[in-house]
């Protein structure tokens, strides 16, 4: 299908870590660029390991003339840590952040200045204004953390009414419960853009931990199918392309405002699925 003007088509890459790694990401960067992506967010990297590594990859996206979008964690962070990080990005025109609690770095004994996302926001919008477009999290299928949906939904509502912008969620297989969300969260009065994260499949093993860790589910009709090709990476690969075309296509269908996707560093599984669409 073709996308309207009004909708946003982005993606995510981490940082590397390795001489090898920064090789890869420039090539698979490259490629994608070639989509004319509304934006590429950097991650921050599990546990606060890879500030420095964000700030290089975004400020090399940037130089490449694309719209690089840094993830600003701030748990186990100072206010004036964050405070620089963030001058620095404005000092290099960069306009859009999202702004996420994250995990404690390994080794730190406190929490830092922020115990929440929301606190975060409210930061940035006390000390840079209109500066940043900021982009929080949501998660259609309940925060693992979070205790209940409603506690979780209250926790992201705090974070839209601290000054966020808009939200891209974790990625999911369930069309419903992204729709489900969005539903309670107009009824809560919370209007901002959410926008689907897309996850391709390139690995089950890869894919259920990554699930596991981050409280995504993979329907039992998915994981059953996954499983039962093995070791056969050609048919998950097939099975995969398959699944998210069609997933994404059905988002956009019922009026997603865009789609984020979860690239791993990877360019052709997200390309396939891009060219599918028609975007």
């Amino acid at each position: 299908m073709t996308a309207t003007d009004t909708r946003h088509f982005s993606l995510e890459f981490f940082p590397p870590r390795t001489p090898e790694g920064i090789e890869k990401l420039r090539a698979t960067r490259r490629q994608l660029k070639q989509l004319k992506p509304a934006f590429c967010s950097v991650t921050f990297g599990a546990g606060g390991s890879t500030r420095d590594g964000t700030l290089r990859t975004v400020l090399e996206f940037h130089a490449d003339g694309m719209h690089a979008v840094p993830h600003i964690s701030c748990m186990g962070g100072a206010k004036a840590a964050i405070a620089e990080v963030l001058a620095e990005y404005k000092a290099n025109d960069i306009r859009h952040v999202v702004a996420l609690r994250g995990d404690l770095p390994s080794g730190a004994g406190a929490a830092g200045d922020f115990r929440f996302a929301s606190e975060l926001v409210a930061f940035i919008r006390q000390e840079f204004g209109d500066w940043f477009h900021i982009d929080v999290a949501a998660y259609p299928e309940c925060h693992p953390q979070a205790r209940s949906a409603q506690e979780d939904l209250a926790a992201f509502k705090r974070k839209v009414d601290a000054g966020a912008t808009s939200a891209i969620t974790q990625y999911f297989y369930n069309p419903d419960a992204y729709w489900h969300f969005v539903d309670a969260c107009h009824a809560a009065g919370v209007t901002v853009p959410i926008v689907p994260g897309i996850m391709p499949i390139a690995s089950y093993t890869k894919l259920a931990r990554f699930s596991d860790a981050c409280g995504a589910e993979i329907p039992r009709w998915i994981r059953t199918k996954l499983q039962g090709f093995g070791d056969d990476a050609a048919s998950i690969r097939a099975f995969g392309l398959d699944v998210v075309t069609d997933l994404a296509d059905s988002l956009l269908e019922r009026g997603a405002p865009g789609l984020h996707f979860y690239t791993l560093n990877q360019a052709s599984l997200t390309s396939i699925i891009w060219q599918r669409l028609g975007i």
